[in-house]
């Protein structure tokens, strides 16, 4: 490896700039990095940001700021992929961690995905979305849009949807210890929840499980929100079997507040392993929403976990 300077900052930085499709600028770059854990400057950022530059792994665009070039991306790929695996997983904890809705007064904060969406497309993702909703398809029943958000890049709007990652926030904030295990395709006939087609597992593995499952094309939402039959998304968490009337409580109380319930809850859901000590939570992903626009064609890219935003700005726009 080139890469020298190769410690978690430095590489921390090229993973942010490898997974974002827009260029990015100290600012912006200092505040992910606070998200991940990471206290920086946004000086200390410019630092790394030149030395980069150096080494050829970016480039300037503007004033808007960077993006990785071909060589930043192999290094970026090549960086300590050992240091990769569990990334996933830690970022997810990171961002629950930073969770503080709280569904009995209806405030907080939760965590959400951004999908940059360019205006010849907004009416076909909005359908796309709309679709799932209505079906109760999806983690929560809204979203909103935005054009105000410096992460936009030129001519596009942000299509800001609920992440699921919210839910192991409530929880913790509640006292209650939840590990994120899974994430799956989960097969659906005639409206009927059937059982999981496949589940990886996200700890060990350095990119999301259900992002994975869109690329490949292996979802069949819109075949599932047209017909009542197809595969859709769904993560499954685990806490301790002894915390299920509180888990029930908080569930009922989310769903007070728009969020879709669980598909099942339980010592053994569907086809997962049975295990009398753990009870699983089998819960849609708020990335059908991304999978059904996908799969109808359109031009869209998402940030999983792209933050954490007031729920008075998703909840109560009318749609």
């Amino acid at each position: 490896m080139t890469f020298e300077r190769s410690e978690r900052k430095s590489v921390e930085l090229l993973r942010i700039l490898s997974e974002q499709h827009i260029p990015l600028g100290a600012k912006r770059l200092s505040e992910l990095m606070a998200e991940r854990g990471f206290t920086m400057s946004d000086r200390a950022v410019q630092y790394y940001l030149q030395y980069f530059d150096e080494q050829g792994f970016t480039r300037k665009v503007g004033n808007k700021g960077r993006v990785l070039t071909e060589e930043g991306f192999s290094e970026a790929a090549d960086a300590l992929v050992d240091t990769r695996m569990g990334y996933v997983i830690s970022r997810l904890e990171q961002l629950s961690f930073n969770v503080s809705f709280n569904p009995e007064t209806v405030t907080g904060d939760i965590a959400y995905n951004m999908t940059y969406v360019p205006y010849d497309e907004i009416d076909n993702v909005t359908r796309a979305y709309d679709e799932v909703i209505e079906q109760g398809y999806n983690f929560f029943s809204g979203y909103s849009i935005t054009d105000n958000d410096p992460r936009l890049p030129p001519d596009t709007v942000g299509f800001i949807s609920a992440c699921s990652i919210t839910m192991d926030g409530v929880l913790q904030n509640n006292g209650i210890g939840v590990d994120i295990v899974y994430g799956g395709r989960f097969r659906i006939e005639k409206n009927r929840p059937v059982c999981f087609d496949d589940l990886i597992a996200y700890r060990g593995t350095t990119v999301d499980p259900l992002l994975l499952f869109i690329n490949a094309g292996l979802t069949d939402v819109h075949g599932l929100v047209t017909t009542g039959s197809g595969v859709a998304l769904a993560n499954v968490r685990e806490v301790t079997v002894q915390a299920q009337e509180r888990v029930e409580t908080i569930i009922d109380n989310m769903a007070e507040c728009g969020f879709v319930c669980p598909i099942g809850i339980g010592t053994s859901p569907f086809n997962l392993r049975p295990n009398p000590y753990r009870l699983s939570i089998v819960f849609f992903s708020g990335m059908n929403l991304i999978a059904n626009a996908i799969e109808q064609g359109c031009n869209v890219t998402t940030e999983i976990g792209a933050g954490i935003i007031p729920f008075s700005k998703i909840a109560g726009n009318g749609r």
